[in-house]
């Protein structure tokens, strides 16, 4: 199978009823020309879902006038919106997560969003509510151009590993207990309620046909291998996720949403504003079991 996206019909040039601005050659783009909400009509969805799948994430300015309520129903338009496991919601919608300045610590390593699930999020939306005068960014970047640009020599190792993603992760003691204290004030009990799930590093796209590398900070270790060999190869691995030319970066205003493909990203918060207060609010929509290149699936493990 080929690792090429094919853009699907909504998105070609001319299109459209939406305006679609790249953000960067590799991933990102500005929607113009829609006010968000749960009354979009079918073309505008499909041509905004055809965006998402084209540039991974995209970027919707001066949309002030969304609240929790509208958040959630824009949200529910892509598919069945999916509450965290072990973060408690805000206010009173189960899909909505606050995120505060402790959730921008936690979050600053690159990540894809409950991967330690066996079907983490299809995708996320992400507003915020109050931000800092400076600083305070949020990167993404692109899992499936990752895939695209390993050398040959290394795509047969990525196609063969199946990694272990778990809340329990921190395979090599890198993180810290600094890191681990500011997940604990975020209020993700990783520790106390360990959930485990076995991916292949390199899933199919559901939708595009792209494969994409699956891995991020909820990398335990990979299956099969010792706990060092399994550090050395993620570094290799995961450098291609994070390169620079391989990300997008994020400064946000009031107003501002972002939405992405979980499926094919990463992300990490940029925890550059010191003290100041930074929330945002983030609904995600529930994805499938992803699948390998062989066909298999990923599989839950227990604790």
């Amino acid at each position: 199978m080929s690792d090429t996206l094919t853009v699907p019909e909504a998105a070609q040039a001319g299109s459209r009823s939406i305006e679609v601005v790249p953000v960067t050659g590799s991933i990102g783009a500005e929607i113009r020309g829609v006010t968000l909400s749960g009354d979009l009509d079918a073309a505008t969805i499909s041509d905004i879902r055809a965006a998402l799948l084209e540039h991974k994430v995209i970027f919707f300015r001066d949309q002030h006038h969304l609240d929790d309520v509208q958040q959630e129903a824009f949200s529910a338009l892509f598919g069945e919106l999916q509450k965290h496991p072990m973060v408690k919601a805000a206010g009173e919608s189960d899909a909505i997560l606050e995120l505060d300045k402790s959730a921008a610590y936690a979050a600053s390593v690159w990540h894809t969003d409950m991967t330690f699930l066996p079907d983490p999020a299809a995708f996320a939306v992400l507003r915020p509510l109050e931000l800092p005068p400076v600083g305070g960014d949020t990167m993404w970047a692109n899992a499936a151009n990752a895939y695209r640009r390993l050398p040959a020599p290394l795509k047969p190792l990525a196609d063969s590993l199946r990694a272990i993603h778990s809340t329990d992760f921190d395979f090599d003691g890198s993180f810290g207990e600094d890191y681990k204290a500011r997940m604990r004030d975020y209020g993700a009990n990783t520790q106390k309620h360990v959930v485990r799930t076995e991916h292949p590093v390199v899933q199919i796209h559901p939708e595009t046909g792209e494969r994409s590398l699956i891995l991020g900070s909820w990398v335990k270790r990979f299956a099969g291998l010792n706990n060092t060999d399994s550090a050395k190869i993620f570094e290799v691995l995961q450098s291609y996720v994070s390169d620079p030319e391989n990300t997008v970066r994020w400064t946000w205003r009031m107003g501002d949403v972002a939405m992405w493909d979980n499926r094919a990203t990463q992300h990490r918060s940029v925890p550059d504003f010191g003290d100041a207060p930074r929330k945002l609010r983030r609904s995600t929509v529930l994805g499938t079991v992803p699948t390998a290149i062989d066909g298999s699936r990923s599989r839950r493990l227990d604790a």
